[in-house]
């Protein structure tokens, strides 16, 4: 891992998420080079192994086995992982443009975008059919279809090469190991099916389709999609219920506006892996090797990887570079979808369960480099310490955001210390979400927030940050008003430092004004790493308190939660067998950059109490209110709502630095059920949901009106008289 005392100098950014990327990400993390910030860009947190394809379509391996992690793999390599889609590069200003964000700026790049197999240009394929790549909404859509379980389903495979027939064969035999007959077509549009291999292979591929069932027509053109088939060039109809497009390999559109040289729309790259432009890399199906024109095929991608490491690392260093001189040919291990497996090299051909067995070995030996990662250095014991250091040093590493905060206990006792305002216009002080303050005929509300950063992107923890800071204005039903910023930088150069304050500040302000709010100040330092905060204000004229909640009140709450026991994993780079942890801190991210403004604006009228679920957890944060109006609840656990991923984390013992803390706060005033999802009623929540009491008789139609901005809003309990307690039904 990079040495935070070590400051950031340049930016390497890789575009796209391939095998080249991502193996050069896993040696990166090994021996990184001091003083760059590395970025991934690719549009989803998990990216799939080619070579297991057939295998995940014909049922023999899970979805997880064939996925490449990259939040995990981003998080071990120390990288910034920004989940969005490229779409331009702009060489001038040395910007990359991205679909969903403003545009990224590199020192050095380097692409591995793959290739597409869709056909954009023919009328019906974009709503009617579905592309073997990208590989990963194929599979899920062909799952969906798989769980149709059609009696006689028939299929059309655009696409009558390897890729093709090997998907052909795999549909076949997943189909038939639930019972059902399928009929599938593989169209080819000229006169020779599978071109690519041996006459040999091609024989015996074709046998094996005949045997199957599965129908090979030559020299058809597929011209049209709809609902119901295909349609032919000579005009004849195909009836269809999944079409697939595994129609050769085509180059993002994209490309042809970066004035780099391309090769049939392919980027054209040097022996050293350099496009047309020096300060840009690539490498995979992408790249078009004028020196050694070879097939699109993962293996170069995967023998390429340590050449392009070596010379992006010797760009960034000044060193000499390398050429990459890929084989002229390599195995192909080509699955027959019951796994047996068909053999092909310089014409030469065998076939048989053995081969099954050998490609299945390679490829788990290559998602192996995925799996499990070495532990990183940890901090060891001095040899002179205090006492009682070894014991402290045993403690699970500092979360980020929330869970950095101080435990509730020591907090209590510290802020119990403090004098009661004594100004006329202070109203209250601490123990509300924001202190009242009177502004003539109005209330000014004033709260600040500080999160220590749990991501490597700064505008993504900016915007997490503000809708987590303005969740203290929203619970107290005001509208946020001005907004001081704190900000500490890491250690960095001079131009670092300016894009990371350009992304800050810009996109703070973006959320800021759409919530109404005007930045008007702050202040600046550096530090030991990035740590973002605001204060913030707000106005009312009749704000909402922890107090007042009423016996037979509805409690409302309008975000899952989970995200904290999910970001402790994500820093652990934690790997469970059944779940993708890349989607669950998506899922995350996308619910903690939700803002709370309309979810306020339907709860404030009617509210009797209000806070916002933050670092003391659910539990925490509803004792508070139950403390301040003095009544109890009952919770339905089942009707709470959880982030995806965060019930089997728990259950695996994943858990934030704080939740300890926030559990001991509350023994003995939590009857119930010892669970996972228990344990996450004590999970810290950074910019988490609004926990609202409001009388029962008006909580259906709130919830009615929350769910358009809200899906996860639930009725998890009700206030009960009685002293201060929760009861967990």
């Amino acid at each position: 891992m990079q040495d935070p005392n070590i400051p950031l100098i340049r930016d390497l950014v890789l575009i796209g998420g391939g095998h080249s990327h991502a193996l050069v990400l896993r040696m990166w993390a090994m021996n990184p080079l001091a003083g760059v910030r590395l970025t991934l860009i690719n549009p989803d947190p998990i990216a799939p192994y080619t070579g297991m394809l057939p295998g995940l379509i014909a049922g023999h391996y899970s979805r997880p086995e064939m996925m490449i992690d990259l939040v995990r793999l981003a998080r071990f390599a120390g990288a910034r992982l920004i989940l969005d889609s490229a779409t331009g590069i702009d060489r001038a200003a040395r910007e990359i443009q991205l679909q969903n964000r403003p545009a990224l700026a590199y020192d050095l790049a380097s692409l591995d975008i793959g290739i597409t197999s869709d056909l954009p240009d023919m009328p019906g394929f974009a709503e009617h059919s579905v592309s073997a790549k990208p590989l990963g909404h194929y599979a899920a859509r062909w799952q969906d279809f798989v769980s149709r379980a059609l009696t006689a389903p028939q299929l059309v495979i655009i696409g009558g090469g390897v890729g093709g027939i090997e998907l052909a064969l795999a549909s076949s035999h997943r189909l038939r190991t639930t019972g059902t007959q399928a009929r599938i077509t593989v169209l080819q549009s000229g006169p020779v099916a599978l071109p690519a291999v041996g006459a040999k292979a091609r024989d015996q591929l074709l046998a094996t389709c005949r045997a199957r069932g599965i129908t090979v027509l030559l020299n058809a053109r597929a011209t049209l999609a709809d609902s119901a088939g295909v349609t032919l060039e000579d005009g004849s109809r195909i009836p269809s219920d999944f079409t697939l497009t595994v129609a050769g390999a085509r180059p993002h559109r994209w490309l042809t506006a970066t004035g780099l040289a391309l090769h049939e729309g392919f980027v054209t790259a040097s022996e050293t892996l350099q496009s047309s432009d020096p300060l840009i890399f690539a490498s995979g199906d992408c790249v078009h090797l004028p020196h050694a024109p070879r097939p699109k095929a993962g293996v170069y991608a995967v023998r390429a990887a340590p050449i392009l490491l070596h010379n992006l690392r010797a760009s960034l260093s000044g060193a000499a570079l390398r050429p990459f001189q890929p084989q002229k040919d390599y195995l192909k291990l080509i699955s027959l979808g019951d796994q047996t497996a068909l053999a092909d090299k310089w014409g030469l051909q065998g076939g048989g369960n053995w081969l099954w067995r050998l490609k299945d070995r390679i490829d788990r030996k290559f998602m192996a480099k995925f799996a499990d990662y070495p532990a990183m250095e940890t901090a060891t014991l001095p040899a002179h310490a205090a006492q009682g250091l070894a014991a402290a040093m045993e403690e699970k590493p500092l979360c980020g955001g929330c869970g950095a905060k101080v435990g509730p206990s020591g907090l209590a006792a510290t802020l119990a210390a403090l004098p009661a305002p004594r100004r006329a216009d202070v109203l209250s002080g601490p123990g509300d979400d924001a202190a009242q303050l009177r502004a003539g005929d109005a209330i000014q509300v004033i709260t600040t927030d500080h999160l220590r950063t749990f991501t490597c992107d700064p505008r993504l923890m900016t915007r997490i940050t503000a809708i987590h800071a303005l969740g203290d204005i929203w619970a107290m039903g005001a509208a946020p008003q001005a907004v001081l910023a704190q900000i500490t930088l890491p250690r960095l150069s001079p131009e670092l430092q300016s894009r990371y304050m350009t992304e800050i500040m810009a996109e703070a302000a973006q959320v800021f004004a759409a919530a109404g709010a005007d930045i008007i100040g702050g202040h600046t330092s550096l530090g030991a790493e990035l740590t973002i905060g605001f204060t913030i204000t707000g106005l009312t004229r009749h704000p909402i308190t922890k107090g007042g909640a009423l016996a037979g009140d509805a409690l409302i709450l309008t975000k899952a939660i989970g995200s904290g026991t999910i970001m402790a994993a994500e820093m652990a780079t934690a790997r469970l067998p059944d779940m993708m942890l890349g989607e669950a801190v998506a899922t995350a991210f996308s619910t903690m950059t939700r803002p709370s403004a309309q979810a306020a604006a339907i709860l404030t009228p009617h509210a009797h109490a209000m806070t916002d679920v933050t670092g003391f957890g659910l539990a925490g944060h509803l004792m508070e209110i139950l403390d301040a109006s003095q009544c109890a609840a009952v919770l339905t656990l089942a009707d709470i709502a959880v982030l995806a991923g965060a019930e089997p984390l728990a259950a695996a013992g994943h858990a934030s630095s704080i939740a300890p803390a926030n559990r001991a706060k509350l023994l003995g005033r939590i009857t119930g059920p010892v669970t996972a999802r228990t344990a996450l009623l004590y999970d810290p929540q950074t910019s988490g949901g609004l926990l609202a009491a409001v009388p029962a008789k008006m909580a259906g139609m709130l919830l009615m009106a929350l769910r358009e901005a809200d899906p996860d809003a639930a009725i998890i309990g009700h206030i009960t008289a009685g002293s201060p307690r929760i009861t967990l039904a």
